[in-house]
């Protein structure tokens, strides 16, 4: 079984802080950790490599800095780490992003699974996964969070729902993104660590050039969509004094809750 995992290297969201003049991120200083959905997704490589044999390609888009999230993933059993750095893939949106690993994976050629996270925790746009199958025109299914069977040629996954799950067999090659519930990721293994930051590390970096990829359709230049402006919401917290004694009060403010959905009415 031959799989490869899209990985990413992401800000750890909970000590983000916005710029109040020009309303970007501030990175310096701010831990750069692997996107934890994508943790779920190499774990379930790593555990289908052990299973069935086979082998586990890290993939991931980012600066130089991102070799970090490969590194980490081959300390976590992955094969083979490859990492797409160059300037002209800067400001990509979720398409020139999916364009572009979708280049990687052609010039990779020979897999049968690809594994991703469900979305990045510094986007949450959930689209590269569904975005990268489409451009290889391999099956999707979102929201996994367990794999009952898998043959050299299909895969029963379970996805799920709002309010249960589904239980859907496919053709491979195709593509999962996962959720949590998947696994329990293990740690990286301090001398798989040591030997991914070696001389003879199976760590390549590949550019625009090596993709095949013109800097019209990456990057600023290839994206659809464009930033605008980031900022952060502002809340108000709006209060009401309720008058009466407590049965009264009791009363209105039942009724504000049924008025706005927040409790609903049992009729006997």
């Amino acid at each position: 079984m031959k799989t490869i995992v899209l990985v990413k290297q992401v800000p750890d969201t909970t000590e983000i802080k916005l710029d109040p003049k020009t309303g970007n991120l501030i990175r310096e200083g701010i831990e750069s950790i692997m996107n934890p959905d994508d943790r779920h997704a190499l774990e379930a490589a790593v555990g289908l490599k052990e299973s069935l044999g086979g082998s586990v390609t890290a993939v991931s888009m980012g600066p130089p800095q991102a070799v970090d999230v490969i590194t980490e993933a081959m300390g976590m059993g992955a094969d083979r780490g490859i990492l797409l750095s160059d300037r002209a893939f800067a400001g990509a949106d979720t398409w020139a992003t999916s364009f572009t690993l979708g280049k990687a994976m052609e010039k990779i050629g020979d897999y049968d699974l690809i594994i991703c996270g469900r979305q990045a925790i510094d986007g949450d746009t959930a689209q590269i996964g569904p975005q990268v199958a489409d451009y290889l025109n391999i099956p999707h299914v979102g929201y996994v969070f367990g794999i009952e069977e898998i043959t050299e040629t299909r895969i029963i996954v379970r996805r799920r729902l709002e309010d249960g799950f589904e239980r859907i067999e496919t053709s491979l090659p195709a593509l999962l993104t996962v959720i949590g519930e998947l696994n329990v990721p293990r740690y990286a293994h301090v001398g798989r660590l040591i030997a991914a930051c070696g001389e003879k590390a199976a760590i390549e970096i590949w550019n625009a050039a090596d993709i095949g990829c013109q800097t019209s359709e990456i990057g600023l230049d290839g994206s659809l969509t464009h930033v605008i402006k980031t900022f952060a919401p502002k809340f108000k917290r709006q209060g009401e004094m309720l008058e009466g004694n407590a049965a009264e009060c009791i009363g209105t403010l039942l009724g504000k809750l049924h008025e706005n959905r927040i409790l609903q009415r049992m009729d006997h």
